[in-house]
């Protein structure tokens, strides 16, 4: 009974528990800094610089004739099952799901783990520094180009709720976070999981999130451009801190026996 005890804890707990708390304590902390950051970013007098600087994207997307987030919205407003499917999944897509993702590749690809903790938290310090230095205003905030906001209609809770603005910035899409994390659960669970349909989905993870920011009018497609671009600049950056520690922060790494515990 004992024997079984130890087996089940070690399947569930790779590594015991206090490396569990470790990971658990680093993206709490990654959380609080993050609201420290918004703090600043949300600050009085940011609404213009992040109306702005969302109008000079609109006139360089108008530029490159690639500004087409009103008709998609419009298209995707026309069936509401596919709207109000948008809507839940523009919520879920970057707290259950994402959670969710990073639990199942702790628990049953533990060697990669690391590799993707390193590349979020890189990218997270990415995207707070643009949200200081680059505020932006959401498609949403502009209803004189036919943008409707999908999530507070769905959710029947507007952005304005004092609960809602305690939780998110207003002005922080650029980068897209939505997009920056899909890449960063997507690619590596398309590689991890054996079954063809699921890698399938997680393979094209990122480009169902893309459609859904651009329906739900939270994100230009410039959003999700940097977005994909802060992911890329966090793989970069996980394989080059990967050197460190070759043995337990590289993708996929096998650890002989004797390796210390991860951090």
């Amino acid at each position: 009974m004992a024997s079984r005890l130890r087996a089940f804890q070690a399947r569930l707990l790779p590594h015991g528990p206090l490396d569990l708390a470790r990971q658990v304590l680093l993206f709490v902390v990654a959380y609080n800094v993050y609201r420290l950051v918004r703090g600043g970013a949300d600050a009085p007098g940011a609404a213009g610089a992040a109306f702005q600087h969302a109008r000079d994207l609109i006139d360089i997307e108008r530029g490159m004739h690639v500004f087409v987030e009103p008709a998609i919205q419009s298209w995707a407003m026309s069936s509401k099952p596919l709207i109000d499917a948008a809507s839940w999944a523009y919520v879920n897509a970057q707290t259950s799901i994402t959670l969710g993702a990073l639990v199942y590749i702790y628990l049953r690809h533990n060697r990669s783990f690391y590799f993707v903790r390193n590349m979020f938290l890189v990218a997270w310090t990415i995207a707070l520094v643009g949200y200081v230095v680059f505020p932006t205003a959401p498609p949403r905030m502009f209803p004189e180009w036919g943008f409707v906001d999908a999530v507070s209609d769905f959710f029947g809770v507007s952005h304005d709720n004092h609960t809602v603005d305690a939780l998110f910035n207003p002005y922080a899409a650029v980068p897209s976070m939505h997009v920056c994390f899909a890449l960063m659960i997507g690619v590596p669970l398309a590689r991890l999981v054996r079954n063809p349909v699921v890698r399938a989905f997680w393979a094209v993870y990122p480009l169902l999130v893309v459609f859904v920011i651009v329906a739900t009018a939270n994100h230009f497609l410039a959003d999700a451009f940097l977005g994909a671009c802060t992911a890329g600049a966090g793989a970069l950056t996980a394989r080059w801190l990967a050197r460190a520690r070759p043995a337990v922060w590289t993708f996929g790494a096998s650890r002989p026996s004797g390796t210390a515990q991860p951090t």
